[in-house]
């Protein structure tokens, strides 16, 4: 075992992490040597466990170390069992919303997710132990044979609408369906309720996956800017009096990719101006569970007339329980209940059964408030590093999983994107989330990767690369000038 040096200026996180990987690199650890526990290596050092828990994440985003649940973490034993690179599936060409989905989601040893919508693996690992699946799986009547009724266990929408009740939406187990997750409910509404020739509204920056869905169904895609109070409500009203469009996608609190929140007051316009123009609100949440406090929602404010709410509980709990759900009226709950069933008939019953055994042990509101403490926290180590790298942070939100900054003028996004990639460092640009494509300097970070020193001192070198040949040329350019 080693030790550490209290008076090094090296945070402890840092030293633990370099001992560690020096270990690894000489083979002391051996490939698939079990590491201590968390807990077992805070007390041995004397730190805290959250200390080891941020060394770790950054060795499991190394790709030098293996999280396995609660089996525990080990030294990667190399590509035994993983699918070779040769014969995977691209869904689409690089930089693509759906190629850049697949990249997150596919989670390649070694490469770095600093720009993913989604935590850490090792921040969700206690979400749900062992004991709640087996709980949950003694509620099923019939065992791994039961069904689930495809509006969702009654039980678990009635838990649902006692969160949203919770949230301030007055609702009740009738108005909730249960999807899996919150694009499913996305691809629901768009089936529902969209026909070929429709115009749609939509925030820009926004989804991507949205924006690609959107253009599947055949309609008109319509941006309107984003702003750190919410939709700019003057590009709004101009544009649903020239397309006179269907619906609107709105996202309220912790908008993805820049997460800004939204004033009731400008919320209050929205509804204003929807009422005036017959527009149906389809108001994503899904990034709403990170909030640390009580936010304003649409579906507050309307009670859930003319607004179409969904969330999810897959990024916020966990990937592998794929669940999400939606709260309407009942006349769009039914259109929504018959397109689910001609889609994908239902949900899991397993999984339901399990979030309804989360629900009901009361372990939801706790595991939140833990999530919403770390993101605090990772907020501000990664702002600190990536404004000393040279990035330039828009007003940060209320809190959540990202951070918008952009690139210094002049500096080739793509170009620092391409770079990234190649070295193991998967960024998105913000042009990705223009619902035109335009060019963009923006970059979206997810502040739980982006504290890794790894990403700033690429970002430093690269942008420490771009202003020494920007000067170059300007100084050619002067000379030029001068003659």
């Amino acid at each position: 075992m080693f030790s550490l040096d209290r008076d090094s200026p090296t945070p402890l996180a840092d030293q633990i992490e370099q001992r560690l990987h020096g270990l690894i690199a000489t083979h002391q650890l051996p490939p698939g040597a079990r590491l201590n526990s968390i807990r077992q290596l805070a007390q041995r050092l004397g730190v805290s466990p959250n200390t080891v828990v941020v060394a770790y994440d950054r060795l499991v985003a190394a790709g030098l170390v293996d999280s396995r649940g609660t089996a525990g973490f080990f030294v990667h034993d190399g590509p035994a069992g993983v699918m070779p690179d040769a014969n995977r599936v691209e869904a689409g060409e690089e930089q693509e919303a759906v190629w850049l989905a697949q990249q997150a989601n596919d989670q390649k040893a070694g490469v770095l997710l600093a720009s993913s919508g989604a935590l850490p693996a090792t921040w969700l690992e206690d979400a749900i132990p062992a004991t709640a699946v087996q709980r949950g799986l003694a509620r099923a009547s019939a065992g791994m044979a039961s069904r689930c009724p495809p509006q969702g266990l009654p039980e678990l929408r009635e838990r649902l609408a006692t969160l949203l009740r919770g949230q301030g939406i007055a609702v009740d187990a009738s108005r909730v369906l249960t999807t899996y997750g919150g694009t499913h409910a996305i691809d629901l509404i768009c089936r529902a309720l969209l026909r070929p020739g429709d115009a749609v509204v939509v925030e820009s920056p926004g989804y991507f996956l949205l924006f690609d869905r959107l253009r599947q169904a055949g309609v008109t895609v319509v941006p309107v800017p984003r702003r750190p109070d919410g939709i700019d409500l003057d590009a709004l009203d101009a544009a649903c009096t020239r397309h006179r469009p269907r619906l609107l996608f709105l996202q309220s609190v912790l908008h993805n990719p820049t997460g800004w929140g939204s004033t009731a007051a400008n919320l209050h316009r929205v509804l204003m101006l929807a009422e005036r123009h017959d527009l149906l609100i389809a108001e994503d949440d899904v990034q709403g569970h990170f909030h640390p406090g009580s936010p304003t929602r649409l579906a507050q404010l309307s009670g859930l007339q003319r607004v179409i709410y969904y969330s999810s509980v897959c990024k916020a709990m966990s990937p592998a329980l794929r669940l999400g759900y939606v709260a309407a009226e009942p006349a769009l709950i039914k259109a929504l209940l018959r397109e689910k069933i001609v889609s994908v008939l239902t949900t899991s019953a397993l999984s339901e059964c399990v979030l309804l055994e989360v629900l009901a042990a009361g372990r939801w509101r706790k595991h939140l408030e833990r999530l919403q403490q770390r993101l605090a926290k990772a907020r501000v180590e990664a702002a600190r590093q990536l404004g000393e790298a040279g990035v330039l942070l828009e007003p940060p939100g209320e809190g959540g999983l990202f951070l918008w900054g952009a690139l210094p003028a002049g500096v080739d996004v793509d170009g620092v994107v391409r770079d990234a990639f190649r070295s193991g460092i998967l960024l998105v640009r913000g042009a990705t989330f223009a619902a035109d494509g335009a060019a963009d300097p923006h970059l979206r970070f997810n502040a739980a990767f982006s504290q890794q020193p790894r990403l700033a001192d690429f970002l430093r070198e690269q942008l420490s690369a771009a202003t020494s040949a920007q000067r170059v040329v300007e100084r050619a350019r002067e000379r030029a000038q001068a003659r």
